[in-house]
């Protein structure tokens, strides 16, 4: 989650300049967007009517159609993030946040985010893999954008920090494992295999870039607890699905998934004590 006291980034000041009709269209769009992303998730998840996601496109988003598939339990973390979502559209939309300097700056980027996850379960229903990789990709990029608008300029309150901050952060962590997840059962769905190095090793190397990755995201962000708490999660997931013995069992990823997932809690815990100690410095100072 978000810290006031993180680095140097600022906290913004409050907008003081009158709402215009751009501001309620994008209040709207948000209010609008959120909805329609549990809607869709709900039809995709198999309860009405629609094909649950890991049966869809044959199984090539199942649990143990890669050696990098998260296991099943691993996606209920989509609840955690589609409550945030619902609640980040009702807290954007009260009269007060209309004019919000940070909701100015995120606020179209995060009604695209939720406008490309329906998209993506969309793709997958009609058992379009490869242009859900392409739909994937381009949410991880809107998510990113997302972070450095946030991790630039802090919340004002404990609560936006919450429930804004912490819903796009846990998101970005789990779409980041997910993009991975997504793209390597594209490949396996088309049979492709570059290099012919085989599944564990690509795993190795997937998964030697998923840590490089949450390293990065734990310098900028400066120690982002919600950003590396869904990446582990996915991590610890992956692994846990290698070594069950009615799935894919793959020792090598397991092992890589469970480093992965070390790394990023210590770069993140010394990205946050780093950052700590710069204000510490700061504000002494002063």
């Amino acid at each position: 989650m978000t810290s006031p006291s993180h680095g140097s980034a600022t906290a913004p000041a409050s907008s003081s300049a009158p709402r215009t009709g751009r501001d309620i269209a994008r209040v709207a769009a948000v209010a609008v967007s959120a909805p329609v992303a549990v809607v869709v998730s709900f039809f995709g998840s198999g309860a009405a009517g629609g094909t649950p996601v890991a049966e869809a496109a044959g199984g090539a988003l199942s649990a143990d159609a890669t050696a990098v598939a998260p296991g099943g339990p691993a996606f209920s973390i989509w609840t955690l993030i589609y409550a945030g979502l619902l609640a980040l559209a009702v807290w954007q939309a009260l009269p007060a946040h209309h004019t919000d300097a940070r909701q100015r700056a995120a606020g179209w980027w995060i009604s695209a985010s939720m406008l490309l996850n329906a998209a993506w379960i969309t793709a997958i229903q009609f058992d379009q893999v490869w242009l859900s990789v392409v739909v994937i990709v381009a949410l991880l990029a809107v998510l990113v954008r997302i972070f450095l608008i946030f991790t630039r300029n802090l919340p004002t309150s404990r609560l936006e920090a919450v429930v804004v901050d912490g819903t796009m952060f846990v998101y970005l962590g789990w779409v980041s494992v997910a993009t991975v997840a997504n793209t390597s059962a594209a490949l396996r769905y088309e049979e492709i295999d570059p290099f012919g190095w085989g599944a564990d090793v690509w795993a190795i190397v997937v998964l030697a870039v998923v840590a490089a990755v949450s390293v990065l995201l734990a310098i900028v962000g400066r120690g982002r607890l919600a950003v590396t708490g869904a990446l582990v999660w996915g991590l610890i997931w992956i692994a846990v699905a290698r070594t069950s013995d009615d799935g894919l069992v793959s020792t090598p990823a397991a092992v890589s998934a469970v480093t992965a997932a070390v790394v990023a809690v210590v770069a993140t815990v010394a990205a946050r004590i780093s950052a700590e100690r710069s204000t510490t410095r700061t504000a002494a100072t002063v």
